[in-house]
């Protein structure tokens, strides 16, 4: 088998879906914390191969969680998804983005009213 090419679709109720591209059917694996998910189809269509990850009830707590696709034949790392729900992960640097966008929206608006009124 060439080497497959995945390309991310969507995540949507609780489904990851990508596009793999490979010219056999691939012998892929969704891996959390170095386990494989349970689940996990892989369809034939007119592009290649559609992949679904169903995202286990585990992943949607707290913190960032990260799932790699990987091909098992060659044993390596196609593509990744993350997860990030609950409470902000302390050091991660996505959720201090965010923070920072938040205050900067604050001030934006302490200084239009203070200039408006």
């Amino acid at each position: 088998m060439t080497q497959a090419e995945l390309v991310p679709i969507r995540f949507e109720n609780a489904v990851w879906e990508g596009q793999l591209t490979a010219t056999s059917e691939p012998r892929v694996e969704a891996r959390y914390l170095g386990e494989a998910l349970p689940g996990v189809e892989i369809t034939p269509n007119d592009a290649g191969w559609m992949l679904r990850v169903p995202v286990p009830p585990a992943l949607l707590s707290d913190g960032v969680h990260c799932v790699t696709i990987w091909d098992c034949e060659r044993q390596s790392k196609l593509g990744d998804f993350s997860v990030i729900s609950g409470e902000p992960a302390s050091g991660d640097i996505r959720t201090e983005l965010e923070l920072l966008r938040a205050e900067l929206d604050m001030l934006k608006r302490v200084v239009r009213r203070m200039n408006h009124g």
